[in-house]
């Protein structure tokens, strides 16, 4: 009986409306299910502050919007500004445990990575490694600890001394820019220490010579606007795919993903023809081949692949990007930002010239001797990165297991992120947060003592170029501040008008109008 009932059913003309209502029904209940498992699952969290959020996709609207805006760090912050120091945001149904209170942001990192309750969120590896394949910051475990170790020693403080002497070289050109240039004319600055900072990191890498006019034999030329162009689509890919887009959408005839594949292939042939000298300089057991000059002999690409016999051309090449990526834009746009709040601010401009005047003259320039002495620029660059995290709201954790942050209850699966502008003004930290005060990072009170400085990262994961980066930006304003007196050519906007790629930049890139000095 049963089947003829079926049957007929199937053989009516109802079935297609009995289907569609079974279906609807079985959505219905897919999505009242996963309602009901978050619910239960982050049920901890609901007692925390959110922004308004849609029902089914949550925050993902507003995130999406921002990130196609280039102000994703802006929301991050405002929303902190709004909700307080903890908050959650809701990326559709999975939550995302925002953090502002920079001792809290620190103690997380550092205690979550050692004991292991927190890693590298799934969905920011995967982000990372599309970038151009498997790159150190989208490991984690035994993977990432081999791939650390192995370029640890290369950006270690021990090994900067002898960076010095390509740093200079690299800032002196910048300072001959500028000459040329003022008066009368203006100077967007931010784009000279793109330059600056991307022919530092690709000498040290690829050992591609610093000097402009300089040519090489081992691969194709430096051409900065090209390289950091394809530097920035892929970049600004990451942020979309960080912050909720899908992987597959990279393969869409649309735009975006035309470039990206445009942006990887201008890469991946610009560090090829180096990638596959290293393996044969590897794989030869050689040194002293006729086409390798002893700039490359001595790049750290050549030095990872001889000692790392895991690493083969997909990687190295990946982990090449990565380097450029990072040992770029990071210092480029916190020098900007320093040159502009320098502007702003004569009586801390007066106090760096005054302390370079007198470290130059004791030691007749910028040198190893000279640099102990210039506590206050470096001071400068600390300030800066307090008020300008060029990081913030990239980057975030997972919990793999229930966890308890200030107290709260964060159930397993959660991600955790922070917004490090908001953290950088934090009044019960910082005094006067809104001011420019390089002093604080000298005060040696115990209440000054021990303030936060985690723009470089915390705990195990610290940023590997952190020593190279203050360097390059303390020997770069030295030069600037013997040099030059300037001004911001649109004032303070410089300093407001800011838009996120995968860091945050000035939106107008600086420009700078320069007088030299009588």
């Amino acid at each position: 009986m049963f089947q003829e009932i079926t049957a007929q059913i199937a053989s009516s003309d109802s079935f297609p409306y009995l289907a569609t209502g079974l279906g609807v029904t079985s959505i219905a209940g897919t999505l009242g299910w996963r309602w009901w498992k978050q619910k239960n699952t982050y049920k901890s969290l609901q007692s925390l502050p959110s922004p308004p959020k849609h029902w089914l996709l949550g925050n993902l609207p507003q995130i999406l919007a921002a990130v196609k805006q280039k102000k994703f760090f802006k929301l991050i912050f405002d929303w902190s500004q709004q909700l307080g120091s903890m908050y959650v945001v809701w990326n559709g149904n999975s939550p995302i445990l925002i953090l502002s209170k920079p001792k809290v942001i620190e103690d997380t990192i550092v205690n979550g990575m050692r004991d292991g309750s927190l890693i590298r969120s799934e969905q920011l590896r995967k982000a990372w490694n599309d970038i151009s394949g498997p790159i150190l910051l989208g490991e984690t475990g035994a993977e990432w600890q081999w791939r650390r170790k192995a370029w640890n020693p290369e950006f270690s403080s021990s090994s900067l001394s002898k960076y010095l002497e390509i740093i200079s070289q690299a800032c002196e050109q910048v300072v001959e820019t500028v000459k040329e240039a003022a008066p009368p004319k203006e100077v967007e600055v931010d784009p000279l220490f793109v330059e600056l900072t991307m022919r530092v990191i690709s000498c040290l890498v690829l050992g591609i010579p610093v000097d402009r006019k300089s040519t090489t034999q081992e691969g194709p030329p430096l051409e900065v606007s090209k390289v950091y162009e394809a530097m920035s689509i892929v970049g600004y890919r990451f942020l979309r795919q960080a912050t909720g887009e899908k992987t597959w959408m990279k393969y869409l005839p649309i735009k975006n993903s035309q470039d990206y594949w445009a942006a990887r292939r201008y890469l991946e042939e610009f560090l090829i023809p180096r990638v596959d000298l290293a393996l044969q300089m590897r794989e030869q057991n050689k040194t002293d081949l006729p086409q390798v000059s002893p700039l490359f002999r001595e790049s750290m690409l050549v030095k990872i692949a001889a000692k790392e016999p895991k690493y083969n051309r997909e990687t190295l090449i990946a982990e090449s990007v990565e380097l450029l990526i990072g040992g770029t834009d990071t210092t480029a746009h916190s020098l900007s930002f320093a040159v502009g709040e320098l502007s702003l601010n004569q009586r801390v401009f007066q106090q760096a010239r005054d302390i370079v005047d007198q470290a130059w003259q004791s030691h007749a320039g910028i040198n190893t001797e000279s640099l102990k002495e210039l506590a206050y620029i470096r001071a400068i660059i600390k300030e800066t990165l307090r008020l300008y995290s060029v990081a913030s709201g990239s980057t975030s954790l997972q919990a793999q297991r229930d966890t308890v942050i200030e107290g709260k209850v964060i159930p397993r699966g959660t991600r955790v992120s922070w917004s490090m502008l908001a953290a950088g003004r934090d009044p019960e930290v910082y005094a006067n947060p809104e001011e420019f005060l390089p002093e604080r990072w000298l005060d040696k009170s115990k209440e000054t003592t021990s303030l936060p400085m985690i723009d470089f990262g915390s705990g195990p994961h610290r940023c590997l170029g952190e020593h190279l980066s203050m360097l390059e930006a303390t020997v770069m304003l030295a030069l600037f501040l013997r040099y030059f007196d300037w001004e911001l050519v649109n004032g303070r906007s410089s300093l407001e008008e800011l838009q996120q790629n995968l860091l945050i930049y000035p939106a107008d890139k600086m420009p700078v109008r320069f007088r030299l000095r009588n």
